[in-house]
């Protein structure tokens, strides 16, 4: 009887496993090369975006074109002796300032703005408070008057409620009568601190170039080595300026507006419909629409505004959603408008559908989870899929080099007089050209690191990526980044903040942890049966979701603090 009861269950198993094989080979196989291909063509078209980059950004460099003065009329201003004209000789420039509840960091925002050099009967200062906290509205209310007294023309602005988030605001700013004797005007966030001169570097761009409505700053950041976290978005975003902006500015003379650290010519902002609260990147869409109106843009590599880094974990995701879903929110709202434009060329309607929105705003996030954190880790259960190494390997390095190319010691620009003035063949002066690159990437020690964090970050991205195309529920929330301004606090002479402690609970990522649980599985999986050898980078992947599911990322700040 034992006998038939264990050939019945030996039966029972191999038909199960029967069944399985079946419907692996009839359904699994088929839908993950279909999958697998249509990621290899997504990381094609990845490849040659940054590839078409990083070709312009070193002509740009090699032929002096990033040079702004070269490119267009600059002229320093200078003041009037005539005692009766004075200063009237410059224009009036609003600068506004917009924040919430940034009991941290608005000190300094409205210190460095009221520092700017500029005559002060032709500036402006506008904080635009939407705090909810009244303590913290008196206390930037206090610092207005402070600055007041010292002659500063500043304004403190309020309005009943926070309909349109940022973009409400700034729209709300311009209405005040005082605005309509302003011809330019400055945007900084509460963290940011711009120099004293940098009115009087941007300015002028405005004033000698009727054609241009924007002039944006790059950002650098005082708190990139408070952990590794900010030394991984230092890593993005320098690619981000160094190269997207700077190719943008060069060819097509388009840009996303990064909302802050710029100067818009109010009449191309007005012209363009002000500001609009559709979507969460109101400075990306002010872009487009003027950009759509023929005006042209100017990034200034070279001209640098401080500002902090969100160093919490819960902070960076929530900037991060609000990054990924305005703009394919904005690509799904814009895209026809785009189209039956009739004032800007074919040529540039192509760069900005294709080029700026569909491969950096949607393919870019979707192919790093899809393909690294999906469908690569499933082809090591299903061994009848196979990745082409040039697919899996050969493309993902190379995009990893050129990323890790935008943050350099040193500019490239220093090297090609020596490249190519001096008698070289073609073979040394590549060699030389490749070891300069590896020997100038001051980021190149963390690239494994960097991949692996990006990774679990795609995952979030390419939800709320989604979130945007689809207009789902949360594609028009906005969560204030949290600015703790710790890094500023301690190098100014304060305290150093103190440890807290805090819960497990507090720390939990669910999602994370569940992504990490399907890598190891997979990472197991290939190291028991698999000929892939995956398992490598699916363990190390897996490590990398469970660590950030367990909140071992970034500052930790404790809720109940």
């Amino acid at each position: 009887m034992s006998g038939m009861d264990s050939s019945s269950v030996a039966s029972t198993l191999l038909m199960g496993m029967t069944r399985w094989e079946q419907t692996r080979v009839a359904v699994m196989v088929p839908g993950l090369k279909m999958m697998v291909w249509v990621c290899l063509a997504m990381s094609v078209m990845l490849f040659v975006e940054r590839v078409y980059m990083g070709m312009v950004i070193v002509l740009v460099r090699l032929f002096g074109v990033s040079n702004p003065k070269k490119r267009y009329k600059w002229e320093p201003l200078k003041h009037d002796d005539d005692v009766e004209l004075g200063s009237s000789t410059y224009p009036t420039v609003l600068v506004q300032i917009p924040m919430y509840n940034e009991i941290e960091v608005y000190k300094l925002s409205i210190g460095a703005a009221c520092g700017l050099s500029w005559p002060s009967d032709r500036i402006i200062i506008q904080v635009l408070d939407d705090s909810t906290d009244p303590l913290i509205k008196e206390m930037v209310l206090t610092e207005c008057k402070r600055w007041e007294s010292k002659g500063i023309n500043i304004k403190y602005e309020i309005r009943e409620n926070r309909r349109g988030y940022k973009a409400g605001a700034l729209k709300e700013g311009m209405k005040h009568p005082y605005v309509h004797l302003c011809d330019y005007v400055a945007i900084f966030d509460a963290d940011f601190q711009p120099h004293p001169n940098f009115l009087l570097q941007t300015v002028p761009f405005l004033i000698h170039n009727p054609q241009l409505a924007l002039i944006q700053a790059r950002w650098t950041f005082v708190n990139a080595d408070e952990c590794l976290m900010t030394r991984m978005q230092e890593m993005s975003l320098d690619y981000h300026f160094k190269v997207e902006q700077e190719v943008g500015s060069s060819t097509y003379a388009f840009f996303g507006f990064n909302g802050t650290a710029g100067v818009w010519r109010v009449s191309a902002l007005n012209e363009a419909g002000g500001w609009k609260d559709r979507t969460t990147v109101e400075d990306m869409d002010l872009a487009v629409r003027a950009s759509l109106n023929g005006w042209k843009f100017l990034y200034l590599g070279d001209l640098q505004v401080k500002n902090e880094l969100p160093s919490t974990f819960k902070a960076y995701r929530y900037q991060q959603h609000r990054w990924s879903c305005g703009p394919a929110n904005l690509f799904r709202k814009t895209a026809m408008e785009i189209i039956r434009n009739e004032k800007v060329s074919m040529w540039k309607k192509l760069y900005v559908i294709y080029s700026f929105f569909f491969v950096r705003k949607i393919i870019a996030h979707v192919v790093t989870f899809v393909f690294y954190c999906v469908v690569l880790p499933a082809t090591a259960l299903v061994p009848e899929v196979e990745v082409p190494k040039w697919g899996a390997v050969y493309i993902p390095s190379i995009i990893t080099l050129l990323n890790a190319a935008g943050t350099p010691r040193s500019k490239l620009s220093d090297l090609f007089p020596l490249l190519f003035k001096v008698d070289l063949t073609v073979t040394v002066q590549t060699v030389f050209f490749f070891s300069f690159l590896f020997w100038s990437c001051r980021s190149l020690h963390l690239l494994v690191f960097w991949v692996l964090f990006e990774n679990v970050m795609s995952m979030h991205r390419t939800k709320a990526t989604l979130i945007g195309l689809l207009e789902a529920g949360t594609a028009n929330e906005w969560v204030v980044t949290e600015k703790l301004g710790d890094a500023l606090k301690t190098k100014s002479g304060g305290e150093a903040p103190k440890k807290q402690r805090v819960t497990i609970i507090e720390r939990i990522y669910l999602l994370e942890l569940a992504f990490g649980a399907y890598l190891f599985i997979c990472g197991c999986y290939d190291l028991a049966f698999g000929k892939n050898q995956y398992f490598i980078y699916l363990f190390l992947q897996s490590l990398a979701f469970f660590i950030a599911g367990f909140g071992y990322v970034g500052v930790f700040v404790s809720n109940s603090s």
